[in-house]
């Protein structure tokens, strides 16, 4: 078995109890269509990264991982919120291989279903402690850390839009980007398993700093497959960050070494949701010319680095095997 459908067999095997207790939280109820929206994206699949990541964490400060499976899948319903008003903000029409929410639904019932996902967040975080399963102290630290992220997480969205139209973005400005819009959340699960699994507030911040490294280095390794992917392998539509106008790491080194005649062809289509797919095409080729798809490569690299220089501080053990496994993994990925 490669060392890739190894990493995948252990996210299934970990996501099996965590997908039985979303399935749980959000059983129908009336008026049946919400709930349909709010599991859609859900039950269509996806690589269950954080919950994976909140269940490891536990474990490697010496946690029961069971305790920690409400707080994964809290987290993956937060994540999964978030993709519900991603989708229309960005006019996507395609997660996953399915139709968007918004595409399936209408945009009002959207908007509820990624509502209802927000508030299932933080009853899957507080119900544990209610029913005495978990101390109230560590749900408290819990929800805070997870409230926190996701203030984080709207700042970096808003960013995202407002660099949509703005040509003076500098990599800096996408970096900041990134670390609000990916990193945190990132960041909040890997803070949640080890507050779930008692971890000492040094093990904590070690894992947070792992995980927010991780994340950025994702959330390129993310930008580069939106380029050289396909839509079937991809799940989403490839070209969709250039003609939504994302500017993205790959797109900002083009734009800073492309020719005279390379950035027009750049500009021509970069925000223009009417660009043919002709010239998506002549665009995509510049970003691999420019050398700026292998730019993006090398710094998520950096990132990978950083990530395995924090968590080689952790005594060696199954947990931190299976983390360096998963960064690995959804570094070197194909969708």
């Amino acid at each position: 078995m490669s060392a890739n459908n190894a990493v995948q067999r252990k996210l299934q095997e970990a996501a099996v109890k965590v997908e039985q207790y979303i399935e749980k939280l959000l059983e129908s109820r009336k008026p049946e269509t919400l709930y349909e929206a709010g599991r859609h994206i859900i039950a269509a699949g996806g690589k269950r990264l954080r919950p994976y990541l909140v269940l490891k964490s536990c474990e490697l400060v010496g946690g029961d991982p069971e305790q920690a499976i409400p707080y994964a899948a809290a987290l993956e319903i937060l994540h999964n919120f978030t993709l519900i008003h991603d989708d229309i903000m960005d006019n996507d029409f395609l997660r996953r291989g399915v139709p968007t929410v918004h595409e399936k639904w209408g945009v009002p019932m959207a908007i509820l279903g990624g509502d209802l996902l927000f508030v299932k967040v933080y009853q899957s975080m507080v119900e544990p402690a209610m029913k005495g399963a978990v101390p109230i102290d560590r749900a408290l630290a819990c929800v805070n850390r997870v409230t926190k992220a996701t203030v984080t997480l709207c700042e970096g969205q808003a960013l995202d839009i407002t660099y949509s139209g703005n040509e003076d973005i500098s990599k800096e400005d996408y970096i900041s980007m990134v670390e609000g819009k990916t990193s945190a959340l990132f960041r909040a699960c890997a803070e949640v398993g080890a507050i779930i699994g008692g971890g000492d507030p040094d093990d904590i911040e070690l894992l947070g700093s792992f995980a927010w490294d991780s994340g950025v280095a994702f959330q390129i390794v993310d930008d580069i497959l939106g380029v050289v992917s396909d839509e079937e392998t991809l799940g989403k539509p490839v070209g969709s960050d250039i003609r939504e106008g994302k500017k993205t790491l790959i797109m900002i080194h083009a734009l800073e070494k492309a020719t005279p005649a390379e950035k027009g062809g750049l500009l021509k289509v970069l925000g223009n949701e009417d660009a043919s797919e002709h010239d998506i095409a002549l665009a995509t080729q510049t970003l691999i010319e420019t050398g700026s798809i292998e730019y993006a490569r090398e710094k998520a690299d950096e990132y990978v680095d950083r990530a395995m220089d924090t968590i080689s501080y952790f005594p060696d053990s199954e947990a931190k095997e299976d983390l360096i496994e998963l960064i690995e993994y959804f570094t070197k990925r194909t969708y």
